[in-house]
Formats: structure tokens, C-alpha cells, sequence
């Protein structure tokens, strides 16, 4: 039960931010919100067959215990994900339990993605903040409330790209724990925009949990590249699965 429970709160932190188009916008935060859906959908035709190097870092304060894993990360032009590991050091409960767990939840959760979670109004009440500088960029900032308390939204800010409306960064707490093990989750996500393009760079999530404390992990992508074995590697990964 306890692992159910930890693999739903990754799944639920990988796909809290996918989802299909908002409607027609009413006002100037849904304006917003409706060029930023755009945005992504466009994004989500243009990226295949891509992979990148990840660097995996997580520990576990209170048990004093931590580990880095290095992997290649790829998805196919359908949307597959699949890692190829490329070494570990550091302690074995580190990566089975936080490392291992939050790979598995981003591979079962990449065809279970739903608007239900999505950025649209029908999910969210917007404020807009205006137009800020951030990072060494201006952006739209967008304050986030939930409108209901359902597990995998989640009250916080998405900061937008002046020009692309693409994220620049996705930050704030879960508004329901996936858990009774787990208390609560803070988590930031950053990006860099490249050719119109969002890329994540750099993602870290804080989980309080009710066994162990907290639960720390952070990920750093570099090296964006096409890969045209992608759909093989995921394939493949899907067969050893299975078996």
C-alpha cells in the first residue's frame, strides 16, 4: 500500500500540468491561459524523438541517507518514455524508494495524463499579476487556485514566457495529499526557452511524509538532442516490462 501511494504522488507531480486546450477566454488571465495552452499543444507536435542527459539527486534527511543516478532520458515521436540508467552511487534505499519510484511513475503515467488535472478554467481560478522580471526574462505571472480539492492540483504560480507564452516556471503545493502517508508536497519546475521552445532544466520536489520526514529529490536536464532510437529503446523497455 505504502508504494501505491508513492508511486501515484510522482505520477501525480509528472502530469499535474498536461491537459487539452481551454475554451474561448472571458477575461485577461484566461487570455493568458488560452495562449499558453496554444503554446503547448503546438509544443507537443513538434517534440519527437527527443532524448536528453538527466542527473537524479535525492536523500532522505532524517534517515541520512542520499544517492545521484545518471541516465539518458528519451521520448518517442508517440510519447513514450524510457530511460537507459548510466550509473549510481550512493545508498540503495535512496534509489529504490525515491529515484526508482519517481522513473516508474513518469513511464506508467505518460498515456493516463487527464484534463481533470489540467491548467484550464474549468480547474483553476487565475489572478494575473502582470508582466514581471524573473530569471533575467520578463513573464506573465499567473497566481493559481484550485477549484476543487482533488488529488494532483494544485495551488501556487506559473510564470509565462512574454513572447512565446511557453513556462518559464510551474511552483506550488499539491491542494489534496495522493496519501494518508504523505502530508504534504511542495515541487518547482523550470524551463528554458530555446527556438520557441520550452525545455525542463530543472525540477525538485520537497514530500513530508509521515514515515520517514521528507523526502528530497532533484533533477537536472542538459544536452537535448534528436534520437531517432526512441521508439525501439521504448519498445524494448515496454517487452522487459511485461516480462
Amino acid at each position: 500500500m505504502k508504494r501505491a501511494a508513492t508511486v501515484l504522488f510522482f505520477s501525480l507531480l509528472i502530469s499535474a500540468f498536461a491537459g487539452e486546450p481551454a475554451g474561448a477566454p472571458a477575461a485577461p488571465a484566461d487570455d493568458i491561459v488560452a495562449r499558453y495552452r496554444q503554446a503547448i499543444e503546438k509544443q507537443q507536435l513538434t517534440q519527437k524523438d527527443l532524448a536528453a542527459d538527466v542527473m537524479f539527486q535525492a536523500s532522505i534527511p532524517k534517515l541520512k541517507k542520499q544517492g545521484k543516478l545518471s541516465a539518458l532520458r528519451r521520448i518517442s515521436a508517440v510519447g513514450r518514455v524510457t530511460y537507459k540508467v548510466l550509473g549510481f552511487w550512493g545508498d540503495d534505499t535512496v534509489k529504490k524508494e525515491v529515484i526508482a519510484r519517481y522513473m516508474t511513475a513518469e513511464l506508467d503515467s505518460a498515456s493516463k495524463r487527464s484534463e481533470e488535472i489540467a491548467i484550464t478554467p474549468d480547474n483553476y481560478s487565475f489572478k494575473y499579476k502582470g508582466l514581471q522580471d524573473k530569471v533575467d526574462s520578463r513573464v506573465h505571472v499567473l497566481e493559481l487556485k484550485p477549484k476543487h480539492k482533488r488529488v494532483g492540483l494544485f495551488k501556487g504560480e506559473i510564470w509565462l514566457d512574454e513572447q512565446t507564452y511557453m513556462p518559464v516556471r510551474e511552483q506550488g503545493r499539491f491542494a489534496k495529499s495522493p496519501s494518508v502517508f504523505i502530508k504534504k508536497v511542495d515541487f518547482v519546475r523550470n524551463y528554458e526557452i530555446r527556438d520557441g521552445i520550452a525545455y525542463l532544466t530543472h525540477m525538485e520536489s520537497k514530500t513530508d511524509t509521515r514515515i520517514v520526514g521528507t523526502a528530497e529529490l532533484n533533477i537536472d536536464y542538459a544536452n537535448y538532442h534528436v534520437d531517432k532510437d526512441t521508439e525501439a529503446a521504448a519498445l524494448e523497455e515496454a517487452r522487459q516490462r511485461v516480462n
